[in-house]
């Protein structure tokens, strides 16, 4: 959906007039519409949605400054613990080193065969210095809820066909109950039915690993794999 349709949508339920344009409006209560719709979609990119998931690469340098965030990885909410790997070399990078860690380790006289990183001022620095262009992979989530009708990720409603990328039915009843909230009306309904839908949603969003307390369950060992089913002997 888009930030004029989920306007409309709303107005709807709360009774408010359909309205033509809603980022571009003129209209104070619609402007204001628009603004709780860029604080919840402010608030749920604080979650761990799917959709606000990313991957990036990177080509390894040979100073220790590798990259910047910023560029490689836009609307960078953070970096997802453990998926740094370099795909040449087929290991992981470790860390991020603590910055007690990194001054350590510029204080030594020797280095490691691993690299390690940390992040400062916006950039991944790489302790020891690798080799130069080595493919590195990451994962990430990013702060951009929305994106442009070009597919340009953003972190707000900016025009009326701005397309929200978060879960249309939970993002309405999360700008209902604020909309109610800001104008002094009673919401405490409104609210605990969009924080129980917000339970179920984080719940089934994407997929989850199956808790194995017992045999592993997906491994697959050496040996001869005989076909479920009739077979002549």
């Amino acid at each position: 959906m888009t930030c004029l349709t989920i306007i409309q949508d709303v107005c709807q339920r709360i009774n408010l007039p359909n309205p033509s344009s809603a980022a571009q409006s003129t209209d104070p209560a619609i402007l204001q519409l628009v603004a709780l719709a860029n604080k919840e979609g402010e608030w749920q990119s604080n979650k761990d949605w799917q959709v606000l998931t990313k991957e990036t690469t990177f080509l390894t340098t040979s100073v220790q400054l590798q990259t910047t965030l910023s560029v490689t990885a836009p609307g960078l909410k953070n970096i997802i613990n453990d998926t740094i790997w370099n795909r040449d070399l087929r290991r992981p990078v470790y860390g991020p080193m603590t910055v007690q860690r990194y001054q350590q380790v510029q204080a030594a006289v020797f280095a490691g065969p691993w690299n390690q990183f940390i992040i400062q001022g916006d950039n991944i620095l790489f302790f020891p210095v690798p080799v130069a262009g080595q493919h590195c992979y990451f994962q990430y989530t990013t702060q951009n809820w929305c994106e442009s009708a070009g597919g340009i990720g953003q972190s707000r409603f900016t025009m009326d066909d701005d397309v929200l990328l978060l879960r249309e039915d939970l993002f309405k009843l999360g700008l209902e109950w604020r909309w109610k909230k800001a104008k002094g009306l009673e919401y405490a309904q409104e609210f605990a039915d969009y924080e129980t839908f917000m339970v179920d949603a984080l719940a089934r969003d994407g997929t989850r690993d199956i808790i194995n307390m017992g045999s592993a369950r997906y491994d697959i060992y050496p040996g001869i794999l005989v076909p479920s089913g009739s077979w002549p002997i």
